[in-house]
């Protein structure tokens, strides 16, 4: 098959596209003709090094997958040759310990992320996942819409209902507005019925930012303390939740921006550096750090479900075939794209 491998971090010129041997499927896996693939931040800072836990080169990138079932393993049920299906995040879960059997398999302990070790991802024509890894598509989803929605709609579900709580009418800031995740959250946000404060670096996105929902938008500099914009239009008050899709970089003003009693969710980090707090900065105020780590099953269905029902609609900026892969990790490592960019391996 075609696939993109990765043999060794660097630029985005690392990546090139190979013949490699497929894999069977075992026997609780099934192996799917990718029709697309997202690209994620996550894949770049894999790429570039940054990101290195788990990480075993060469590899195949690419965690965000929708396709057609072409082999089944002889143990799999529920599923049948030619379904549209679109994974979650993991390629494996044990589906048997307290985490998987209690919808929480995002904390199973045999997890391994798609796209983080050898040569298994979604930038390739063939990719296999454990069934439990997979929930078939609804009916008048395109493969492109569903490929990126465990990602981006899922992850950010599960930040704004399942971790974060949000309610109606609570005031409700979405950092890195204007990337795969930032334009679901917001969607989400809206949908859910907050006060949404969107917040990005890139003028030329506000626009698709405020059609996504935002009641503000909010246009920085790299670095800049957002806070008192923040506060000036709630009120003084700040917002009851940060749906923080940046991470360390804008912390210390996501922190400024939280009312007492607030959350701060946790959902991606975009660089590889620390932050300092002082833990006082928190607990005098009540203010929570959680974390939302990638998608369940359940999740997965659920967000496919709001697609499905057009309540949510999946930011897709450009599609490109496989040999685009190094273009697409350059524009999204810029920050030039708004929504996602999609690899299609089958042309």
């Amino acid at each position: 098959m075609r696939a993109v491998v990765l043999e060794t971090s660097g630029p985005p010129t690392v990546l090139r596209v190979a013949d490699v041997a497929a894999r069977e499927p075992g026997p609780r896996e099934i192996r799917i003709a990718v029709a697309a693939c997202g690209v994620c931040f996550h894949d770049v800072v894999v790429r570039n090094g940054t990101f290195r836990r788990g990480v075993a080169m060469p590899v195949i990138l690419g965690h965000e997958v929708a396709g057609t079932i072409e082999k089944l393993g002889p143990e799999v049920r529920g599923f049948r040759h030619g379904d549209l299906v679109a994974t979650t995040t993991y390629s494996h879960v044990c589906g048997y310990c307290r985490h998987c059997r209690g919808g929480h398999e995002t904390s199973c302990a045999e997890r391994n992320f798609l796209g983080d070790a050898g040569l298994n991802g979604g930038y390739a024509e063939l990719v296999c996942v454990d069934a439990d890894a997979a929930v078939k598509v609804p009916d008048g989803l395109s493969p492109e819409e569903a490929s990126i929605v465990a990602c981006t709609i899922g992850t950010e579900l599960n930040a704004l209902r399942d971790v974060g709580r949000v309610r109606l009418g609570e005031r409700v800031l979405v950092t890195g507005a204007g990337g795969g995740l930032g334009l679901h959250g917001v969607q989400l946000s809206r949908l859910a019925g907050a006060f949404t404060v969107a917040v990005t670096t890139t003028a030329a996105k506000a626009a698709r930012i405020r059609d996504a929902g935002a009641d503000e938008v909010i246009i920085v500099e790299r670095g800049e303390d957002f806070s008192v914009k923040v506060r000036r239009l709630t009120e003084g008050r700040g917002v009851d939740a940060v749906i923080d899709n940046v991470g360390s970089p804008v912390f210390a003003a996501v922190r400024r921006c939280v009312a007492d009693g607030g959350r701060i969710v946790l959902t991606g980090q975009l660089t590889g550096e620390f932050m300092a707090i002082n833990p006082a900065q928190l607990f005098l105020r009540n203010i929570s750090i959680l974390s939302a780590k990638g998608v369940s099953r359940l999740q997965l269905a659920d967000a496919l479900d709001l697609v499905a029902r057009r309540r949510v609609k999946p930011a897709i900026d450009r599609v490109f075939p496989l040999e685009g892969a190094a273009e697409a990790h350059r524009l999204v490592e810029a920050g030039l794209s708004t929504g996602r960019l999609i690899l299609k391996p089958m042309q």
